[in-house]
């Protein structure tokens, strides 16, 4: 009886946890996403797309795919690799207002060699890193460089990054390493994007887990 109760305990936890994580790509379209690119006149089924079972964008010109809801108090997992070369690109969180090229949000970078370099972007927007506040202004976007040397892997290999978004606090994980961690975030929900600035990048693995 013992064992049965066991095993029943763990069979729960498991179903609960599992209805507790949301995937955010269903491996076949972008369903639940849009994307926004500032040239009214670009065909954006070539733009950003699905390739092999993984979101794709070439990259030029410049702009994102965006989640259609918003989110908060989540922990957020994405894999990416750069197939090609490594160059620019960023996973934006708490995107709000208005679509634009510059819209307002934080970003955990995906520039090559700044990969978990945290940035704060917003006329006004702000957040506290290492005991200093950063503050976003029209011709300042700032960018706080990560805790650690580097830690992502080469092109054509699968990188991860781990998101904590909870109250006013954001926490970035690279590979399984903490990089960089934000508090008094005036965001503290919005949208997720994906951003396309220089180059070829995929992206797979994507889902949120809703936390108190």
């Amino acid at each position: 009886m013992k064992t049965l109760f066991i095993s029943l305990f763990l069979f729960l936890s498991v179903v609960g946890f599992a209805k507790k994580k949301q995937s955010l790509f269903n491996g076949k379209d972008l369903t639940g996403w849009y994307s926004y690119e500032a040239d009214p006149s670009a065909d954006l089924t070539k733009y950003f797309y699905v390739k092999d079972g993984v979101i794709e964008t070439v990259g030029v010109p410049a702009g994102y795919l965006r989640t259609k809801s918003e989110f908060s108090n989540y922990r957020l997992h994405v894999e990416w690799r750069y197939p090609e070369q490594q160059v620019n690109s960023g996973i934006m969180l708490h995107v709000s207002g208005p679509d634009k090229i510059w819209v307002t949000h934080y970003q955990a970078n995906l520039k090559h060699q700044n990969v978990g370099d945290f940035v704060v972007h917003g006329v006004g927007e702000k957040a506290t890193i290492g005991g200093k506040e950063y503050v976003s202004t029209e011709k300042d976007k700032p960018a706080v460089p990560k805790l650690n040397p580097s830690n992502e892997k080469p092109a054509g290999e699968w990188n991860s990054y781990d998101i904590v978004c909870k109250g006013n606090t954001i926490e970035v994980k690279v590979n399984g390493l903490l990089q960089n961690t934000a508090t008094n975030c005036s965001l503290t929900k919005g949208a997720i994007a994906l951003q396309a600035e220089g180059c070829k990048i995929q992206f797979r693995n994507l889902w949120i887990e809703k936390i108190k």
